[in-house]
């Protein structure tokens, strides 16, 4: 772990008042303690202990029924690492605090299996044994909306907090509706140089109140991966700022495309050279062999990359989301598409996560299955042309529970995954579908109350 002059960053950073010590749980949620800056030092030197259970609450932060973690092993505490980030300003909260992200460990100071960021670590280290190394970029999608629903149970799309013009059209690509938000975006942009978050090109997306900013391919996956999930807090951050709420919901709006987190891949060999390069738009051998295995990988990755109830309003004909397993040169409408361009470039864009998905597991779950079809070197069938919403092909695990099924089925995930992180998912996930089952919607109420 690199040196950290805790005298010289405090002298640097005069007006920061707090520091918040955080990790990320299995669903993405930021979680941790607001410490004293007093306190900087011992969160740097990993002084922090937190909960092993923190890693594995369910969505509403309770503990999961049953857990090995919580009272089988008397809630036990674990250390902690500093991951190398930060301290990050925090620039939106209302006294200037920063972030010191760390992950957790055991308390003989191995990584905690259950850790989403040790997860994507320990994959990393499977390629870096075959002297290979990814090089990965994520898109994210994200809605904003007034922070309060509208009576009919569903968020409002705001008028734009610089112009107060409203958000009545679907504009793809509109400057205009970059305009509009532009000091939002600009605040964004802001903050992402502060917590050296590798923020791209903006543009407005299909739907009315939609945004996705690009955040730039990287070889350092880790730091790719803390990116994506640092900007989700940043943009949720700032535009709390404003009264608004940034929505990574999957499906905020049932009329409108959903939000989703494309992933760009590519690996390199100990000499630099991009491995799915073979010198024309075809790609190599070797890139055929990684979409095969993300292929085979992916029906038990969909917990993975659809985890809540709502991820699978998200896939639907014609949404710009895909509904099969297959793959396509410069084609929007399969799960992996290769884009052309220079060969220099050749890349697979993963388009089946949604973007209320855990950056770290997210890239981990690809890496696993690109890692699996390099080894197997299996072939995938021939790219399809044409639109894949209409085809026969084989299908994406349609709802929570066949996702459920296949990740505690699947053999990939079982050799290539640690036991602790895959049980605390399932466990995870269960108990959610648990409580979404003995829920009784308003509509239910509407529907059948004085009418059946």
């Amino acid at each position: 772990m690199q040196n950290f002059d805790t005298a010289k960053w405090l002298d640097t950073h005069p007006d920061i008042d707090n520091i918040r010590a955080v990790i990320f749980d299995i669903n993405g949620v930021m979680r941790g303690k607001r410490l004293p800056l007093s306190q900087l030092d011992k969160a740097i030197k990993g002084g922090v202990r937190i909960p092993l259970s923190t890693t594995n609450v369910d969505i509403w932060g309770r503990d999961i029924e049953n857990s090995h973690w919580v009272f089988e092993s008397g809630d036990a505490d674990g250390g902690s690492q500093w991951t190398g980030r930060g301290p990050l300003p925090m620039r939106w909260t209302d006294r200037n605090a920063a972030m010191v992200p760390l992950s957790l460990t055991y308390n003989d100071g191995r990584p905690f299996d259950g850790c989403p960021r040790n997860l994507l670590a320990s994959i990393l280290d499977k390629f870096a044994t075959r002297n290979l190394y990814p090089v990965a970029a994520f898109e994210m999608e994200f809605y904003l909306s007034l922070p309060t629903l509208h009576d009919s149970g569903r968020p409002e799309t705001p008028a734009s907090p610089l112009t107060g013009a409203a958000n009545l059209r679907e504009g793809v690509l509109s400057m205009e509706d970059l305009a509009d938000h532009d000091r939002l975006i600009s605040e964004i942009y802001d903050c992402c140089a502060q917590q050296d978050v590798a923020a791209d090109a903006a543009i407005s997306e299909a739907g009315s109140g939609q945004f996705e900013i690009n955040l730039l391919h990287g070889p350092d996956c880790l730091k790719v991966a803390d990116d994506a999930m640092l900007f989700k807090q940043i943009a949720k951050g700032v535009a709390r700022k404003y009264g608004l709420a940034a929505s990574f919901m999957a499906k905020p709006y049932a009329e409108r495309p959903g939000n989703g987190m494309h992933v760009h891949l590519s690996i390199l060999d100990e000499k630099g050279q991009n491995i799915f390069d073979d010198g024309g738009e075809e790609g190599s051998e070797a890139m055929r062999h990684a979409l095969a295995g993300l292929l085979a990988v992916m029906p038990e990755s969909m917990l993975i990359f659809a985890p809540h109830q709502n991820s699978y309003r998200r896939f639907a004909i014609e949404q710009h989301a895909p509904i099969a397993a297959c793959w396509g040169y410069e084609n929007r409408t399969t799960a992996l598409r290769v884009p052309l361009g220079p060969s220099s470039q050749r890349r697979i864009e993963h388009r089946v996560a949604g973007a209320d998905t855990n950056p770290y597991l997210v890239l981990a779950a690809i890496l696993a299955g690109v890692l699996a079809g390099l080894e197997k070197c299996d072939l995938p069938p021939p790219p399809h042309i044409g639109s894949a919403y209409h085809a026969e092909l084989p299908a994406l695990p349609a709802s929570w529970q066949s996702a459920h099924d296949a990740f505690a089925k699947g053999p990939i995930f079982k050799e290539l995954l640690p036991n602790v992180f895959r049980q605390m998912l399932l466990d995870c996930k269960a108990q959610e579908m648990r409580r979404f089952a003995s829920d009784i919607s308003a509509f239910e109420y509407k529907s059948y109350l004085d009418q059946a």
